[in-house]
């Protein structure tokens, strides 16, 4: 039997799992691993932060569909860095895979310099962790962890090495080991049934779509499904583009805040809904009293105990989105075959025509710019391929009521924990983890400043993407040229004041914070200015193979739309007054 050491043996294993780019910082305690990656075809990318580490994996494992993201720290404080990015991935289901060194075994209960027990912090904000003993079982561990991320609801894993684990040889063969089986659980095929009489029962059913149909590359039986049926589809935040939004049956976003007019309307008219690998979380729901009123409930998840946990639903299914669905479509087809679907048509003209008409407005030509006008023109800058990224704040809100989807996986976006700084890093790991794809980080002036030294990684490995920054929090006076303008007043004026300082005078420049960071960066002010700063921008990126920032400066306040309740939301603009189709 071949003899290696364990940190070898765990580097075997993650090559044999598909791992091609690891994230991370390295330490003493982390060092054994690191020496054994030289040896193997693993491709390290240096982070600023082992925070941004872990979001940089985020964003591997959400843009490339069975791949795993992989963060690397050494012990201590690396690894309590580390457990934002962990409940993030953890709260949106997203399987990281974070490796920590430790101190060895015998100094771990001797407060030994930077020994704390990550394992026991982490557990939490993970599916597990686990701190290894025995380098023995380092192989078989990581074996396990992969089993783990994959099966079931994903999720994180956290790996604790201690640095004397990792040095010992053990006996390994890596060409006798394989990825070990993930079962994926079936429905009972009454369950299908019954589900299927109950949509085909409702008058105004509509199926609700969650990320997990997307994390089970289930998106075309979905929409397959959808138009058998003639369902309109609603996706979840973390289901967007799980249907083309220019779909005849995608029928919005609902929500407290990244919601549409149109989407809500068609929900409170709903009488049937069947959620797929979705969690009813809160800003999708709001009130429960109001959601559920008048309707009725299918739920289909992949774990157990997501079913029920917000609300009891009338027929509670546990399968694997893909595997259900397949189901849904067969039995469907069944009936289809024996004229027993019911014609949706007046529900789905209903549903198209509120979507038609339901619109907010994006045309401002105001000055400071509305964030709507900048979202009218990346739709309009950007390729239809392009990927989105973004986290938390009045700019995600903004992004997800103005923006438009059109595949799985085109919308990034840390929906549940919502940590600052997500953006750029998770740019950085989706853009590696699909080169081909051009992406666009939206992200707020206050989100920027966390993290922004991953921008430093971009550069280094010459990642390029285009960050989007909306800056409501300038302070004073913005020189263009000779120039000066009064960004809250004066402009509205005409007034000219060239002695005016430049905008680094009164708050963060961050054009200049960029370029510290090797990125290339511009600021716009003006609404006219938009199209040609994308398009700068999206050419610099590419031929420099840099990240390129375009701050956008925008009105202090915006008033988006939102409310309390998905039937309260305060809208402050007419609907657009459209002609009737024809």
């Amino acid at each position: 039997m071949p003899r290696m050491t364990a940190a070898e043996a765990a580097v075997r294993v993650l090559e044999s799992e598909g791992a091609d780019v690891l994230f991370g910082i390295p330490g003493a305690s982390i060092l054994p691993f690191y020496a054994a990656l030289r040896r193997s075809r693993l491709r390290h990318v240096l982070a600023r932060h082992e925070e941004g580490a872990t979001h940089a994996a985020e964003g591997y494992t959400r843009a490339r569909a069975g791949r795993i993201g992989i963060a690397v720290g050494t012990s201590g404080p690396a690894g309590t860095n580390m457990v934002t990015g962990l409940y993030s991935a953890m709260a949106d289901s997203i399987p990281i895979l974070c490796i920590t060194g430790q101190a060895p075994v015998a100094e771990l209960e001797r407060e030994y310099f930077q020994a704390v027990d990550v394992a026991a912090i982490t557990r939490p904000v993970t599916k597990w962790s686990v701190c290894v003993k025995e380098p023995a079982q380092v192989p078989r561990v990581f074996r396990e962890a992969y089993r783990i991320m994959r099966q079931g609801r994903p999720g994180p894993v956290h790996v604790d090495l201690p640095v004397d684990v990792q040095k010992a040889e053990i006996h390994y063969d890596p060409d006798l080991d394989a990825p070990l089986p993930v079962s994926r659980p079936v429905p009972d095929p009454a369950a299908i049934e019954r589900a299927l009489d109950m949509l085909c029962a409702a008058e105004r059913p509509l199926i609700v779509a969650g990320g997990g149909v997307i994390l089970a590359e289930a998106a075309d039986l979905l929409v397959r499904f959808a138009e058998l049926t003639q369902t309109p589809v609603v996706p979840t935040l973390m289901g967007w583009g799980v249907i083309p939004d220019d779909h005849p049956l995608q029928a919005g976003q609902v929500g407290l805040q990244t919601q549409h007019r149109y989407g809500n309307a068609t929900f409170l008219q709903s009488d049937f809904v069947l959620g797929i690998g979705n969690r009813w979380a809160n800003r999708h729901t709001g009130s429960l009293e109001v959601y559920r009123r008048g309707r009725r409930f299918v739920h289909i998840d992949i774990e157990p105990t997501q079913i029920g946990r917000i609300f009891d639903p009338d027929l509670g299914i546990v399968a694997d989105a893909r595997i259900a669905l397949e189901m849904l479509i067969r039995a469907a087809e069944a009936r289809a075959r024996e004229g027993r679907l019911p014609d949706r048509g007046a529900w789905v003209a209903a549903c198209r025509e509120r979507k038609r008409r339901m619109l907010r407005r994006d045309d401002f030509d105001d000055v400071p710019i509305k964030p709507q006008r900048v979202f009218r023109e990346m739709r309009r800058s950007f390729p239809r391929e392009t990927r989105y990224v973004t986290a938390i704040g009045l700019y995600q809100i903004a992004a997800c009521q103005f923006l438009e989807m059109s595949w799985p996986r085109q919308f990034l976006v840390c929906g549940q924990a919502g940590p600052l700084g997500w953006e750029i890093p998770a740019a950085v790991g989706a853009r590696l983890a699909d080169p081909e794809r051009e992406v666009v980080a939206v992200v707020g002036d206050y989100s920027f400043q966390f993290l922004i030294e991953e921008l430093a990684m971009a550069v280094q490995y010459r990642v390029p993407f285009v960050t989007v920054l909306l800056n409501n929090a300038y302070l004073g006076l913005i020189r263009q040229g000779e120039k000066a303008y009064d960004m809250d007043y004066e402009v509205q004026l005409g007034f000219e004041n060239p002695h005016a300082p430049e905008i680094g005078d009164y708050g963060v420049d961050h054009v200049r914070a960029a370029e510290a960071f090797g990125a290339l960066a511009r600021r716009v002010t003006r609404p006219e200015e938009l199209a040609p700063a994308f398009a700068w921008a999206r050419a610099e990126a590419e031929r420099r193979r840099l990240p390129v920032v375009v701050e956008v400066i925008t009105e202090k306040v915006t008033d988006i739309a939102m409310g309390p309740e998905i039937d309260a939301i305060r809208e402050f603009e007419p609907v657009l007054d459209l002609e009737p189709a024809s």
